[in-house]
């Protein structure tokens, strides 16, 4: 092997990969190599995954991605999507569409009117005691 244009041989300067590798040769006061004490560290994060199709209880209430049967016909009642998430003020809003066209004292049926509301109250939760 011929020495690099400077006249000095580099490859005495640089540990071999054998020198690199024993744990002999470690620094212990830095942290590094094999014979080096584990510095304390925090132990890493747990990762959330995500999109892995579970889905949370929520999901599956009035106002979740997939609602029960009963939920499904009171949206339909409201005029909203019959399936993914809506939320408090779309029912709310759409309840105020509905009951102005269909209240009684504008010429509406009254029973009309109580599924309107009965909707709004499985929508929204709301239970008679």
């Amino acid at each position: 092997m011929n020495p690099p244009p400077g006249g000095a041989d580099l490859s005495l300067d640089r540990p071999s990969a054998r020198q690199r590798l024993r744990p002999e040769t470690a620094d212990a006061s830095t942290g590094r190599g094999f014979a080096a004490e584990p510095q304390s560290r925090r132990p890493p994060a747990k990762r959330r995954r995500r999109g892995q199709g579970k889905l949370s209880p929520g999901d599956w209430g009035p106002l979740g991605k997939h609602p029960d049967l009963d939920a499904i016909v009171a949206r339909q009642r409201l005029g909203l999507p019959l399936s993914g998430r809506i939320s408090v003020a779309s029912v709310n809003q759409a309840w105020k569409r509905a009951a102005a066209e269909h209240h009684p004292d504008r010429g509406g049926v009254h029973a009309t009117m109580q599924a309107i509301n009965g909707a709004r109250d499985l929508l929204l939760g709301r239970h008679d005691d």
